[in-house]
């Protein structure tokens, strides 16, 4: 029978390529999602196995709210760094800083690092691949001179010389000019990564308060392990050795590839969410494929029962050819994924801050690829081989297969229950709040897709039925044809449809949440903010301080507000807020309260939102106890409470508060709101903020109308990344009608045959499949479109606990989606179509 299965599979070389392309189509997508997260994270690993060279042990503060390590510190490892067994010792200041391109422009990053660091002289360095500068170069040695990057440098256009400006996020009053004197070349980096570095004198002045340093990085003399550094250290400090992170060298490598690969496990799984439903498609397609061919291949069956093979023997041969064709299409899968992978690589790592690298094809990625195709492929063939094995030698005597016959009621009855509970959690679930309702509603849609696989059939058959009525009555008699062939089988219509109809599900939920999170941001901006203008940074980088005074000083400028951030904790837990600083935060933003006489801020007291007093059990008379990072406890009283505002979220503090609870070197501030005087044209005013602000590059003056605009952009940027994740599913849904189709001409070769002898020109036979392919995949577009929405709707309610607002329907999104599922049909038939038409009439008649 194994010689048989081989033969029959070389014989019939259309239907291999088919299947087998069914098969590619479902592995493809898990073999390049698992090729990338693993090059990625090779590439980050590659990074810091370089990172820190040369240091045994570092000092960093274990707040990352912290000012940093004292000086006395320092101090006190060099006097004692013979009694230590400290060979070198160097200190190590950074913050956040935004270099000018050649042009002027701010280097744009794409999401990477942008920092300021402290220059290490060879000659103090603790390796000598530490400050390596490239031949023409030489260290910053004053305040106006910089070392960058090679890569940032490439990028920007700078070279040894240049002359440009840089604008530090922390502290620093104006621009900085400043001359790279010398390029350092990294071994690797990631893509975009900007890291200027300062003399040291320039980095401690820019970065720390003074009394405080970024980091002490040592090495160790001879004869001392890094363990045994780290332990002397440690007994040093004493009680204060809490407040510290004293890491080796080792631990600092792994620290630092443990965050990462943190976030890359995450990111992984996102990927891997994408890949399964890719491979819940593309396990329908392979299960339509399985079923075609063995109703095709009913009479072959009855022929072979009839010459002595038994059931067992029969389905042994369809699931062998299934492992031959899962091993082959795994194999495909497996190469095609790599291909993935290297361009969804190429284009990461040019437009993001992902790092640039080797392409790793682990063991994982190899076993996950053939053994996704040989298992997916052989549990789709388990029932079609099981039917195949059930087929009596009489069949030999039939015509035509009668497949897809059998009864639907106990499937259809089963899947109504599960429809009606499905239903039930969802709704449940939509009116409550919180993590836990969103699992339920989570549990209802999956729920829900069950049904619709169940039910399917039984649905498709009248809505097609309809459908094809109202669509092939201008076709006439090629109308009915059509509609006649999609209801034959609602089995195989139904599995076919649902391939179009899970990935349309997910566009549907995905555009309901992007679309309500765009009008809560709308309403928001609308509803809380009254400013004429809204200033920030590019790429969501904060403001220097000085960037409020020179607004401040522009003509016609009546109120600058302007928003700090405020990280603090409360009883050992982190709270972050804002700090409303300058002009009365009233002119600026609607203040609706719910408690409290005034909407005044005091400037040594707070405002909070109702949503914030409800979650910390807080109201106005309160008075909240906050440790600053510097450990100062700074007591703070509610004077009232304003209607949840999402611009105001989650409370403010006065300036006095914020003075206390921020060191000057970390105060940044993320947002500034300007009103015009009155009189003022708005267009001059806006046309001399830019003036006043240009020098600052990063900075932007916006509208109200920008403003909500540039936000819904980087919603649909994000969204943009989620639909092209998901058209890989809908080319996999796509191809499967195009493959479906394909079998279906095969199967009804006789039939068309048929028609055309009794006078079916090619042009009606491809237009009666343009029709099938059209009511099938409007049928899937419907069904998506209507559990996509139900279930979007049902999730946007159990955010609102976290200010998502009401939600809002993406109609334009629904009418493109099912416009185009009509025209998706029409190009998925293209190929069977004309297949189709090109049958020969006495060909097909004398085919058995």
């Amino acid at each position: 029978m194994r010689r048989v299965s081989l033969r029959n599979l070389r014989a019939h070389k259309l239907r291999l390529f088919l299947t087998l392309f069914s098969i590619v189509l479902g592995t493809s997508f898990v073999a390049g999602s698992m090729v990338f997260t693993g090059s990625i994270s090779k590439a980050f690993n590659d990074i810091f196995d370089s990172a820190a060279p040369g240091v045994a042990v570092e000092v960093t503060p274990a707040d990352r709210q912290s000012p940093g390590v004292p000086n006395s510190i320092v101090d006190q490892l060099r006097d004692q760094r013979a009694q230590f067994g400290i060979d070198k010792l160097v200190v190590n200041n950074n913050g956040l800083v935004t270099v000018a391109d050649s042009d002027g422009k701010a280097i744009q990053t794409g999401g990477a690092p942008s920092v300021g660091t402290t220059y290490i002289p060879p000659a103090e360095a603790l390796s000598p691949e530490d400050s390596t500068i490239l031949p023409g170069g030489r260290g910053p040695e004053n305040a106006g001179e910089i070392v960058l990057n090679t890569s940032a440098a490439e990028a920007a256009g700078l070279k040894v010389g240049s002359k440009t400006k840089i604008v530090v996020g922390q502290g620093e009053s104006t621009p900085l000019d400043v001359t790279v004197v010398g390029l350092v070349d990294a071994p690797s980096s990631t893509g975009g990564y900007v890291n200027a570095q300062f003399d040291a004198a320039t980095s401690a002045r820019l970065f720390t308060d003074g009394e405080h340093v970024g980091a002490v990085d040592m090495s160790a003399v001879a004869g001392v392990t890094p363990e045994q550094l780290q332990e002397r250290i440690i007994a040093a400090l004493g009680a204060d050795a809490d407040r510290y992170d004293v890491r080796t060298g080792d631990q600092v490598r792994e620290d630092q590839k443990a965050q990462v690969n943190e976030f890359l496990q995450i990111f992984q799984y996102i990927l891997l969410a994408f890949a399964a439903i890719g491979l819940v498609v593309g396990t329908f397609i392979i299960y339509n494929t399985f079923s075609m061919i063995v109703a095709q291949r009913n009479r072959e069956f009855a022929l072979l029962r009839a010459v002595g093979a038994s059931q067992r023997q029969v389905s042994r041969s369809v699931l062998f050819e299934a492992f031959v064709v899962g091993v082959l299409g795994g194999a495909l899968g497996l190469a095609i994924g790599i291909a993935l992978a290297a361009g969804l690589k190429a284009i990461t790592s040019a437009t993001s801050g992902l790092p640039d690298g080797e392409l790793a094809v682990g063991p994982d990625a190899i076993l996950a690829g053939v053994l996704v195709g040989v298992v997916v492929t052989m549990i789709s063939a388990w029932v079609p081989a099981a039917r195949a094995a059930r087929v009596p030698p009489v069949e030999a005597m039939r015509a035509s297969a009668a497949e897809g016959s059998a009864s639907l009621r106990n499937r259809t009855i089963l899947g109504a229950v599960i429809g009606v509970a499905s239903i039930a959690a969802i709704v449940v679930g939509a009116m409550g709040e919180g993590a836990g309702p969103a699992i339920t509603v989570g549990a209802g849609a999956a729920g829900a897709v069950l049904s619709a696989v169940l039910i399917g059939p039984a649905i498709a058959r009248p809505f097609v039925s309809v459908l094809g009525r109202v669509i092939g009555a201008p076709f006439g008699m090629i109308g009915r044809l059509a509609r006649t062939n999609a209801v034959r089988n609602p089995r195989r219509s139904a599995a076919t449809a649902f391939a179009l109809t899970l990935g349309l599900m997910l566009v549907a939920i995905i555009g309901t949440l992007g679309q309500s999170f765009k009008g809560t941001v709308d309403d928001a901006v609308d509803a809380g903010i009254t400013a004429d203008y809204i200033v920030a940074g590019t790429n969501q980088s904060p403001l220097p301080p000085a960037v409020t005074g020179a607004i401040d000083g522009v003509p016609g400028v009546a109120d600058v507000v302007s928003f700090g951030i405020v990280q603090a904790k409360v009883d050992d837990k982190s709270e972050t807020g804002f700090s409303a600083l300058g002009g009365p935060l009233n002119s600026v933003t609607v203040m609706d309260m719910q408690d409290g006489a005034s909407s005044e801020l005091p400037a040594d007291g707070m405002l909070i939102s109702e949503r914030t007093g409800k979650t910390n059990g807080w109201k106005r008379g309160d008075v909240v106890t906050f440790t600053s990072a510097t450990g100062e406890q700074v007591r703070v009283p509610i004077a009232g409470v304003y209607a949840d505002n999402e611009a105001l979220q989650p409370w403010v503090v006065g300036p006095e508060v914020y003075e206390k609870l921020v060191p000057p070197f970390a105060r940044v501030n993320v947002t500034l709101f300007v009103n015009a005087a009155p009189g003022t044209d708005l267009d001059t005013l806006r046309s001399n903020l830019e003036e006043a602000t240009a020098a600052y590059l990063t900075v932007q003056i916006q509208d109200r109308d920008q403003f909500k605009g540039q936000i819904s952009s980087q919603i649909d940027q994000m969204l943009g990344t989620l639909y092209a994740m998901l058209g890989l599913a809908l080319l996999i849904a796509v191809l499967g009608i195009i493959n479906t189709l394909a079998l279906s001409v095969v199967e009804r070769k006789r039939e068309i045959g048929m028609l055309r002898a009794i006078g079916m020109v090619r042009a009606q036979v491809r237009r009666s499949i343009y029709l099938e392919s059209v009511l099938i995949s409007i049928f899937g577009a419907v069904l998506g479109v209507l559990l996509g929405t139900v279930i979007g709707v049902a999730l946007v309610r159990t955010l609102a606990e976290w200010g998502l607002g009401a939600p809002v329907i993406p109609w334009s999104l629904i009418v493109i989606t099912l416009v185009a599922s009509a025209i998706v049909g029409v190009l998925a038939a293209l190929w069977p179509a004309v297949r189709a038409a090109r049958t020969g009439p006495l060909e097909a008649i004398a085919d058995i």
